[in-house]
């Protein structure tokens, strides 16, 4: 497996779509470091040159990832609650942040359904 920003990327994968095992990587962030890196997008991570890895290296600690990025997403947030925003509340809350509804839906962040008695119309 090759090592990148502290992450193990499949080796049977294309590289394109191993950067995107990296936290803050997605698929376009992953086809412009390649591009910048002289990299062809559908090259297997197992077939890569020492010299094309260090290059990738060198391109994805231009960008902010993993730990770093994980960080400053955890202090946005806390600035938010702290500040008593709706959207911080939200976040305390354990509810939807960005307006989707909640009277039906909204299971993945409320959690299981607890039963209320005599909660129907």
């Amino acid at each position: 497996m090759a090592r990148i920003s502290g992450v193990d990327i499949p080796r049977d994968k294309r590289i394109v779509v191993a950067l995107t095992y990296i936290y803050g990587i997605g698929k376009s962030q992953s086809e412009n470091i390649l591009r910048q890196a002289g990299v062809k997008e559908g090259t297997r991570v197992k077939d890569l040159k020492d010299e094309e890895l260090v290059r990738i290296r060198e391109e994805v600690d231009k960008v902010k990832t993993e730990g770093d990025l994980r960080r400053e997403v955890r202090q946005n947030v806390k600035r938010l609650q702290e500040i008593g925003s709706y959207r911080g509340i939200r976040h305390r809350r354990g509810l939807p942040v960005r307006g989707q509804n909640t009277r039906n839906n909204a299971r993945t962040r409320k959690g299981p359904a607890k039963t209320v008695a005599k909660k129907k119309k």
